[in-house]
């Protein structure tokens, strides 16, 4: 039995079609958005960066304040500006 093809969307982040996501991210609009123009590899950045603003700003993502922040954050990543950057933050060596 042969799997499906992947799902492509005209990734927002990438500039380019690329592999979608297989569900929804994150709930509604925002969460939909994302759905429909970004793709794993972007997702995945956006992880990457997220961790690195918890970590940095010591955030606890069940607070209702760092939720919002980190949501304005995502939507600025991708379909905004780009999100916040840290000064002098240094990206740890990959493994």
């Amino acid at each position: 039995m042969n799997a499906a093809p992947p799902r492509m969307v005209d990734c927002v982040l990438l500039k380019r079609r690329a592999p979608g996501l297989d569900r929804l991210p994150y709930p509604g609009e925002l969460g939909q958005r994302i759905w429909k123009q970004v793709s794993k590899e972007a997702w995945q950045r956006w992880v990457a960066h997220q961790t690195m603003l918890i970590n940095e700003y010591r955030l606890v993502p069940i607070e209702p304040k760092a939720r919002k922040f980190l949501e304005g954050e995502m939507e600025k990543f991708f379909f905004g500006a780009g999100a916040s950057t840290i000064d002098n933050y240094v990206e740890p060596p990959s493994k």
